[in-house]
């Protein structure tokens, strides 16, 4: 049975080895360079002051992640996130997303948090199912606003009110 649980930074390492194949291979993430478990680290530093970040593993270890962070900075955005979710391949297709996200929001309905908005690179049928089943609708599409891999990428937004 898959184990859900808060991220530590010993679990910097993994995570990485799940969005260094979205970095490196897809626009799904519009970083272009490859993140170091240092760096990861100070992420889950930075993001667990305040909001969740969530690991699940199974046999093989780290199967996937989903954390939260701030919408923008100003004060009256305080009660909104933008959340991400990221599969180990191996993992597609079992679950784990959905139990991430599931757990994810209710610790942010916990926390206060009115509005999750998810920002979601073009084409990823994946990831919009996975946000529709949630309960999030598309609420904007802004075109061409990345280019990575030789392309422009468009990103739709979705958004759900806890």
């Amino acid at each position: 049975m898959p184990n859900l649980r808060a991220a530590c930074l010993s679990d910097a390492e993994g995570i990485c080895s799940i969005y260094n194949h979205y970095v490196l291979n897809t626009s799904i993430s519009f970083e272009e360079t490859e993140v170091l478990p240092d760096e990861m680290s100070r992420r889950i530093v930075d993001v667990t002051q305040h909001l969740p970040w969530l690991v699940i593993e199974n046999e093989d270890g780290i199967a996937g992640y989903a954390y939260a962070s701030k919408w923008r900075t100003r004060s009256a955005y305080r009660f909104s996130v933008e959340t991400s979710v990221y599969l180990a391949q191996s993992a597609r297709g079992h679950g784990f997303g959905v139990r991430l996200y599931e757990a994810l929001l209710r610790e942010l309905d916990q926390l206060g948090v009115h509005a999750a908005i998810g920002g979601i690179a073009q084409p990823n049928e994946a990831s919009v199912k996975l946000h529709e089943k949630l309960g999030f609708r598309k609420v904007a599409m802004f075109e061409q606003v990345g280019f990575k891999n030789g392309q422009w990428v468009d990103v739709g937004y979705w958004q759900k009110l806890l």
